[in-house]
């Protein structure tokens, strides 16, 4: 968005030279990523979201995919975890069953997830973005609000130019790219980010934030899904002007606390921070079967393998967890949840799978499942997870096996020691 006063400075987002307001092309490298704004240099808080992120990491290190459109999933009985655009162009969306994405766009390349590949390269860019403020929140693995208050005298640049570098940097250096949405609040932030991508720098200032927010459709107010948004349609209710000219307790009459929401988000009020504590509340892992499955034992060695995984994980963020909950998805897509509070602290696969099996012994009634996961939340330093079993001394051998298995896998490799559980799966899946 741009304010059409006076004329203003504004900058390349390629060479970060100044550039007159008018100007269509940079005067230095010829680029056309100019960006000018009213607010330009005033405005700090600003959200990242990397682009196509699974897909785009795997085009940098495979270029023979480069022009090709690109689906991150699993199998047929799976989703999609994500689409380079190319294959957007086509239909594919995030979150669509790979049957339906393959039938829109059938000459799609598929690639299973890699998920430590992808935390690791969401790792460096976080490390990036910690470079440039200590104000981070992460949202994702690939995205983050940041607040940039106070960087100036730090970085010798307002927050939008060193905003505009560090997506240059993760350009040059990473080898993928980004969108950023700079801002005066978080609700706007996140919506710029939207706007222009891939590659984009979107602003939106606070002068033009009601007038901008007036023709949207009521779904881009955070919180607003399919099931609210028909609320909305019933009543009468489709865009953010509407809202803009309702009162607050009228608002609130009709729809509780979200009511609320809806007036201040309407208007660009939103005076969230950035919290950094905001990193990842749990840890999970899950695999959609190819076909349905209700049998125990197969059911037990997907539970066992899936726990490996999440001990695996909590090891690597030297994190633990104090609830462990499982998770169903039945053939006729209904989900079901179950946890368990722990009186300790865990990051052992052992209790982890174990307290799931206790869950999951339960939901074994002849129920046909599509999707099991398995995870831990309530996350803790683990200076005081898994404590000795004063009860169970089998529990302690247990986990002193473990840590064995632990530091052989680390040394040759994640399959170079199976148990009895997982032993028979690998087989079956390879």
């Amino acid at each position: 968005m741009q304010d059409s006063a006076a004329p203003i400075l504004g900058f390349c987002r390629d060479c970060l030279k100044d550039q007159a307001a008018l100007a269509r092309r940079c005067r230095a490298c010829g680029s056309p990523r100019l960006l000018h704004h009213a607010e330009l240099d005033r405005l700090t808080l600003a959200h990242i979201d990397c682009d196509a992120f699974y897909a785009s990491i795997e085009k940098r290190d495979n270029p023979e995919l480069a022009d090709k459109p690109v689906i991150i999933g699993g199998g047929k009985r799976g989703v999609v975890s994500t689409a380079c655009y190319i294959a957007r162009i086509h239909g594919v969306r995030s979150a669509m069953p790979m049957f339906k994405a393959l039938e829109a766009c059938p000459e799609a390349v598929v690639i299973k997830p890699n998920m430590e590949k992808y935390s690791r390269v969401g790792r460096e860019i976080r490390t990036m973005m910690l470079e440039l403020t200590p104000l981070v929140q992460p949202l994702s693995i690939d995205e983050a609000f940041l607040d940039l208050r106070g960087t100036e005298r730090l970085h010798h640049a307002t927050p939008a130019r060193t905003l505009a570098n560090f997506a240059r940097r993760v350009e040059q250096e990473i080898g993928i790219t980004v969108s950023v949405g700079l801002s005066y609040c978080k609700f706007l932030a996140k919506v710029a980010s939207d706007l222009q991508k891939p590659r984009g720098f979107s602003v939106i200032g606070q002068a033009e934030a009601v007038a901008f927010l007036k023709d949207c459709p009521v779904t881009l107010i955070w919180g607003v899904g399919k099931a609210f948004a028909a609320t909305l349609e019933r009543d009468g209710i489709r865009t953010i002007g509407q809202l803009q000219t309702m009162d607050e307790a009228e608002l609130m009459r009709r729809y509780g606390t979200m009511g609320q929401r809806l007036y201040r988000l309407s208007r660009g009020q939103d005076e969230r921070i950035v919290e950094t504590d905001g990193e990842a509340k749990s840890i999970s892992s899950e695999t959609t079967f190819y076909e349905d499955l209700s049998r125990p034992e197969e059911l037990i060695s997907h539970l066992r393998r899936l726990s490996e995984q999440v001990a695996l994980r909590l090891r690597k963020s030297e994190l633990a967890g104090r609830t462990v909950v499982l998770k169903l998805k039945t053939a006729d897509f209904k989900s079901r949840t179950r946890n368990r509070r722990l009186e300790s602290p865990t990051r052992l696969a052992d209790r982890i799978f174990r307290t799931g099996l206790q869950l999951l012994e339960r939901e074994l009634d002849g129920t046909r499942y599509r999707l099991i996961g398995i995870g831990v939340s309530d996350l803790c330093d683990p200076v005081h997870a898994d404590p000795p079993d004063l009860v169970d001394p089998s529990a302690t051998r247990r986990a002193a096996a473990e840590e064995a298995i632990n530091k052989l896998r680390d040394k040759f490799g994640k399959t170079s020691v199976e148990t009895g559980y997982t032993f028979g799966q690998r087989r079956r899946d390879q």
